[in-house]
């Protein structure tokens, strides 16, 4: 059953866990629920073994499926992916261990990524009077996770749709850094604590605490500014891992959105370290384990020295989409009235090992059926054939479909205002090395594996000078290259520093990149209306939510002024847009912005 909220407001007059985020309260900090144990498996009594199961970064995925190819997914690594894959996992070691010595839990991005949780969120949204359950929440329902972190992606939809989605969950989702802007206060449960009965031997208490991404507060500002605060990881696990100890947990385990790298995001200015949980591990005595989430990597054991006691915390992290389960094993022993731990080791088991649950099968078909069918519809009809190939390194057609459609929205949403008269351009980033659009029907699938994710549209007020500084920027994206050198593509950009994503064209000028040239210094013959670049000439800039809001760190655009913004999904307007034409034909939309030179000579 769902946690009882009333009564957690009741408990958090004593542990000051949380309070309530637009009118609501958080659900119960802390479900002791007592599980008996069959038998402890050393010397009953005195000692005891428990298994910590693990998944993170699920972005939708419950079964192993490319909605973006409509066909079962694969990589280059024979990778299986999906939560019924996960479930038999569960199943196995709930068999091996005796369910009764398990805990399972998660470290958040669990309700975006996939046009499952699209579906669910904006075409048929679990909002609505009357919507549905959304397909996470009963998939995780079913298999018995007991808590859940949040993740950054959890906030995408807005507060609503989350606040929708945890009042569907039998579990707790955690966030003890994700704070009531007002009170300071925690607007999510920090932690969880079960216990664990043990035959001649107190119980053993174990707590999870939950922490998430403190890029939230630049990544998704629109929905959380003034409402939550986000402070850093380290900051609160200090503030919160005591506390649990002194509640008597035996064991404290951290569940973090946040890779163990020690770095942020290239660009990204934020207040606080993005990928920290090595150095909650470093800095926060009491901690015995982190299941580790937000970088997508695997990392089946990473053991961190505390530098206050000397002791090692055993990180890990399970590869994202639910490719994998993380198992961290404790072993606990009962010495002068208290429980210690003795050691814990973490490995990692593989979905492709194993079929789909057929329980978790039954249960979901039908809601997966419906979105197969949906991104299937034919919006229109392609002329020739469009692709993102070659989309990073020269100007492509598909990349212009977006930039197009964005300022056709954005001047028709300023028509009748004091800025109407004013030049519209636009920016977009090749998001997909592999988006295809063929030359026949074009369908809802092909139109969302061109732009991958939930962005919105803003409209920003920016000068040339402006727009100069941020395509300077963009183009530190290209490896520099001399003039004689031999060209390979495949090395041509910063991708491993400076992902795709934040490499911007911007439609409307005519520019060139000379990569000859050091960052800074690239830009060149940057023309409007066939005329030398004016740097007072005013603009309204067409950008991305997660660009307007200083994703990236681009120059200028998060402060400047914003004209309009909207909630539809920029991947909607491009289907609305194609939908009106019935054919899509690059004369409508492609035009030759940008191109690359050495010295003036084009590279391709």
């Amino acid at each position: 059953m769902p946690f009882d909220r009333r009564k957690f407001l009741k408990q958090s007059a004593v542990t000051g866990a949380g309070v309530a985020l637009a009118g609501a309260a958080a659900p119960a900090a802390e479900a002791a629920a007592a599980v008996d144990a069959t038998a402890a498996r050393k010397k009953p009594g005195k000692r005891y073994s428990l298994t910590v199961m693990g998944t993170t970064d699920l972005h939708g995925n419950i079964f192993n499926w490319d909605y973006f190819k409509d066909a079962e997914y694969s990589d280059a690594k024979g990778n299986a992916k999906g939560l019924a894959r996960v479930s038999t996992l569960v199943n196995q070691v709930r068999e091996e261990k005796g369910r009764c010595n398990t805990l399972l839990i998660d470290a958040g991005d669990t309700i975006q990524g996939t046009p499952l949780t699209y579906y669910y969120a904006k075409v048929d949204p679990i909002t609505a009077e009357g919507g549905p359950v959304h397909p996470m929440a009963a998939a995780m329902n079913a298999i018995g996770y007991d808590a859940v972190a949040l993740g950054n992606h959890e906030f995408n939809y807005g507060i609503e749709t989350l606040r929708k989605f945890e009042d569907q969950c039998d579990f707790p989702l955690l966030g003890a850094n994700a704070l009531d802007a007002k009170t300071l206060r925690p607007a999510f449960p920090p932690y969880f604590i079960k216990k664990f009965r043990v035959p001649g031997a107190p119980p053993v208490k174990v707590a999870v605490l939950g922490l998430t991404n403190p890029g939230i507060a630049i990544w998704d500002k629109a929905y959380v500014d003034g409402k939550l605060v986000f402070p850093g990881l380290e900051e609160q696990a200090a503030k919160w891992v005591p506390k649990l100890r002194s509640m008597g947990a035996d064991v404290v385990i951290v569940s973090a959105h946040s890779g163990s790298s020690g770095t942020s995001s290239y660009g990204d200015s934020l207040p606080y370290i993005e990928n920290s949980s090595a150095l909650v591990a470093q800095q926060v005595p009491g901690i015995d384990a982190i299941l580790v989430g937000h970088a997508h990597t695997e990392i089946a054991e990473l053991l961190v020295t505390n530098e206050k006691t000397g002791k090692t915390v055993v990180l890990s992290e399970p590869l994202c989409f639910a490719q994998r389960l993380t198992l961290f094993d404790f072993e606990l022993a009962f010495v002068k009235g208290r429980w210690t731990v003795e050691s814990v080791k973490a490995t990692v088991r593989d979905s492709k090992t194993v079929a789909d649950d057929p329980k978790i099968t039954k249960l979901l078909k039908d809601d997966h059926d419906i979105v197969v069918e949906y991104v299937n519809q034919v919006v229109g009809t392609a002329t020739e054939k469009l692709t993102t190939v070659e989309a990073r390194y020269k100007d492509a057609p598909i990349i212009d479909l977006i930039t197009k459609v964005q300022e056709d929205v954005v001047k028709a949403a300023l028509a009748g205002t004091e800025h109407a008269a004013l030049p519209v351009i636009s920016q977009a980033s090749p998001f997909s090395r592999t988006s295809e659009i063929p030359a026949s029907k074009v369908t809802i699938r092909d139109l969302s594996s061109l732009y991958v994710y939930d962005n919105t549209l803003v409209a920003k007020l920016m000068t040339g000078a402006q727009i100069k500084a941020y395509l300077e920027y963009s183009a530190q994206y290209f490896v520099q290259t001399a003039p004689d050198a031999a060209v390979d593509v495949e090395k041509l950009t910063n991708a491993n520093s400076r992902p795709d994503y934040n490499y911007d064209y911007v439609s409307g000028l005519s520019y060139e990149i000379d990569i000859a040239q050091a960052a800074g210094s690239r830009i060149k013959n940057l023309t409007y209306n066939g005329a030398a670049l004016d740097d007072a000439q005013k603009f309204v800039f067409a950008v991305n939510n997660y660009r307007a809001n200083g994703g990236g760190a681009f120059p200028h655009v998060a402060a400047a002024q914003e004209l309009w913004s909207e909630s539809t999904e920029i991947r909607t307007r491009i289907a609305e847009w194609v939908t009106a034409k019935g054919v899509l034909d690059p004369k409508d939309f492609a035009s030759v912005d940008w191109k690359l030179t050495r010295n003036g000579t084009p590279v391709f």
